[in-house]
């Protein structure tokens, strides 16, 4: 990767408006991690096959979500107490032993309960690093430049799999699991050298005594409670989440074997998505700054749900590709918008907090989605079902609308910045009137013409 030069300051102690490089090289070692990441899933997971067959799959796989799923909250609470690179630094130098111990323990042992032990330590410092990782991009960046810089990270996130899952395959299918575990140690290295660089002068918070861990462990939930933009903003990321999870996992595999088609029509419909997620996503690192914040927010979202619900009516596998494209497109414009209003609207010492729940609402969500739905589909039928969810994905658009309607009480800002409680420009640029969702804003005054770098990826 490669940046042109930023000739203009941010105006808030000579910072530029986004650092690229750093962004860059952010990006790049989170890339290669979870590359290494999904090299390892499904090496793991089809070496559990042949060890136990679908228990022993199951086992992994509750071994490594739900510790995850547990320790996010715990992991919100020390970003805020610790600072971003305290806990990176210290969760991966130890994810980085825990890969290179499993390497040599694995090469010499063909047993279950070591891969169990290293998913379940995973899963742990997976849930403890998270809302730190979340929380690095808006030392970045300045307010209305993260839409770009989120777009790019979700690029990366649409890379990985694509790139990472079939070189796991391979590997475990031409070797053994170890060189798995040993090339995830490397991309976990990788990561680590990244963050070591990019977090370099990221200063830790102001100690604050009289509050444990335990109890700001509760902060996160605080806030949805006390900020309607975050709460609204989560209800939204909820519902799609809720309603994509079964029909892709599930539903579809059954569709394409009801109407014959084979299942090479699963991976065309699955990539077909990750393309358009991976377009508009790159699109975005671009030009998201320019996008405004309704259509990438509210349009976007609706055109989830209308995707998924024209995905059950769709009569062939092309029809179902194309219209599985077309809501890959508003996914990857939705996603990093998610992301972004969260980050901008959580209160400074509390955003690992307020992205510990975001993250627990993806995460938590799925089995939760395949246990309902699948129920659900059990008395009323597939497609029947299928539309139930393009339902629930509605309501997604109505809640950003609500969380729009509120302004940032406490807008994210510049590392050693005063926060200020007018609204920001992300904000002012697409925030929606309380009479209608299309009323006209004031034009903004005019200001000087500033040179912003672009990413090369």
């Amino acid at each position: 990767m490669a940046t042109t030069d930023v000739s203009a300051a941010s105006g808030t102690g000579g910072e530029p408006p986004i650092q690229w490089k750093r962004i860059n090289a952010l990006v790049a070692g989170q890339g290669a991690s979870m590359g290494g990441d999904f090299i390892l899933l499904i090496a793991m997971g089809w070496t559990a096959i042949q060890l136990g067959g679908a228990g022993a799959v199951t086992t992994l796989m509750l071994a490594a979500t739900i510790p995850r799923a547990l320790m996010l909250i715990f992991g919100g609470a020390v970003a805020d107490r610790f600072g971003p690179r305290h806990v990176l630094l210290r969760t991966n130098s130890a994810r980085l032993v825990l890969l290179a111990v499993g390497t040599v323990v694995v090469h010499s042992s063909q047993t279950l309960a070591p891969l169990v032990v290293i998913s379940l330590l995973d899963g742990l410092l997976f849930g403890l690093a998270s809302p730190s990782a979340g929380s690095v991009i808006p030392h970045l960046a300045t307010h209305d430049q993260l839409p770009r810089a989120n777009s790019l990270y979700a690029m990366v996130t649409r890379i990985a799999p694509i790139i990472g899952s079939p070189l796991g395959a391979w590997m475990i299918a031409s070797g053994e699991l170890w060189r798995a575990l040993l090339v995830a140690t490397v991309t976990c290295a990788i990561s680590l050298g990244t963050l070591f660089v990019v977090t370099k002068g990221m200063e830790p918070p102001e100690r604050k005594p009289g509050r444990s861990l335990v109890r700001s462990s509760g902060d996160g939930l605080r806030l949805l409670v006390s900020h309607p933009r975050l709460r609204w903003t989560f209800v939204a990321a909820l519902c799609l989440d809720m309603a994509f999870g079964w029909p892709i996992d599930v539903a579809l595999p059954l569709l394409v074997q009801e109407n014959g088609w084979g299942v090479h029509a699963i991976g065309v419909i699955i990539a077909a998505f990750s393309t358009g997620a991976l377009v508009s996503s790159a699109l975005g690192a671009f030009l998201a700054h320019r996008i405004p914040l309704v259509v990438r927010f509210v349009v976007s979202g609706g055109g989830i749900a209308v995707g998924i619900l024209l995905m059950a009516l769709m009569p062939s596998v092309l029809t179902i590709a194309v219209t599985g494209a077309a809501v890959g497109l508003m996914a990857g414009l939705n996603g990093p918008a998610i992301v972004t209003v969260y980050q901008q609207a959580a209160p400074k010492g509390r955003m690992g907090s307020a992205l510990a729940t975001l993250t627990l609402a993806s995460i938590g969500v799925g089995p939760i989605s395949i246990a309902l739905f699948g129920g659900l589909s059990l008395v009323i039928g597939l497609k029947l079902t299928w539309l139930v969810c393009g339902t629930v994905a509605l309501v997604a658009p109505v809640a950003a609308v609500l969380a729009l309607r509120h302004p940032v009480l406490e807008p994210v800002a510049d590392a050693g910045a005063e926060e200020e409680p007018a609204p920001s420009p992300e904000n002012t640029d697409a925030d929606l009137a309380p009479a209608s969702v299309s009323a006209e804003l004031p034009q903004p005054q005019p200001q000087p013409r500033e040179k912003v770098a672009s990413p090369v990826v």
